[in-house]
């Protein structure tokens, strides 16, 4: 550990798991308020971005729990015999096993072009993670995104009317949010609204794709696990445990705002912090 650096406090865990179940699912950047608050703890290390990438699992926890029954309904369609099966319910709407099976591959071909994307450019967002002020100009374009998203007409397109090329842009678009201050579900759900989706169906796709991609940077992560002390693996596991049990409380709130188009509430924060952190790192 660098001089001057010192390891994660048991509370700071618990705040920072608690900061990251709420700000993970409400559209405002997790990784931004990370970074931010990070910035506040005198002296805080972490090997790579490996408390980033736990509690960031601890949200995945949280979609994996709360949208079970629609990864059991994906497994169950991608089964032998599921032609079979009539035609069953898939986030509120009433779709066949071949329209499910159709989603699997486009959550693939979305995860495949943000590893892609993530992968590529992987040493430039490690250093965007060092800049706050990169996280308050990123948390403006946020804000816009959302703000634009509540003043686009009424859609009643469902995730059974889902594009493979719709796919892929949703894709990108979350790759964009591997950068500080992108909100992953914001970026995603708004886009998602900018193709003619409804709210509710932009949002579990957005949910549904996080899986992967996180799934897959935490494992990435997890090879800086033996450069840490056994006690201080227990205190980032604490706070993934706090990040998944606050993450799946955010999740119901989240949907629930979607559902009301009131994103842009949502916007005039990010807005917000956005004018702070500049006052602050300008002073």
């Amino acid at each position: 550990m660098p001089p001057g650096s010192r390891s994660l406090g048991v509370w700071e865990s618990v705040a920072l798991g608690i900061l990251q179940g709420l700000t993970e699912f409400l559209p405002v950047s997790s990784s931004g308020h990370l970074v931010v608050v990070q910035s506040f703890i005198e002296g805080f290390e972490q090997p790579g971005v490996l408390f980033d990438a736990m509690v960031h699992f601890g949200t995945l926890l949280a979609v994996v729990v709360y949208f079970r029954r629609d990864l059991s309904g994906m497994l169950r369609a991608c089964l032998p015999g599921a032609d079979e099966q009539p035609a069953s319910l898939f986030g509120g709407e009433t779709v066949s096993p071949g329209t499910v099976r159709k989603l699997v591959i486009y959550l693939v071909v979305a995860t495949l072009v943000t590893a892609t994307v993530g992968l590529a450019f992987s040493e430039t967002i490690y250093r965007l993670f060092e800049s706050v002020q990169t996280v308050a100009i990123m948390l403006l374009v946020t804000g816009a995104l959302l703000f634009l998203s509540d003043h686009i007409g009424i859609h009643s397109r469902g995730l059974k009317d889902l594009r493979l090329k719709e796919a892929l842009i949703l894709g990108l678009a979350q790759s964009f949010a591997l950068i500080p201050g992108i909100s992953r579900s914001g970026t995603t759900i708004a886009v998602g609204i900018f193709l003619g989706l409804k709210g509710e169906a932009a949002a579990r796709f957005s949910f549904l794709m996080a899986i992967p991609a996180v799934l897959g940077a935490t494992m990435l992560e997890m090879r800086h696990a033996a450069t840490i002390a056994l006690d201080m693996m227990v205190i980032y596991a604490l706070g993934t445990i706090v990040a998944a049990v606050v993450g799946l409380l955010t999740i119901k709130l989240l949907m629930f705002v979607v559902g009301r188009r009131n994103l842009r509430y949502f916007s005039y924060y990010c807005w917000t912090v956005a004018l702070l952190l500049f006052i602050i790192t300008t002073l």
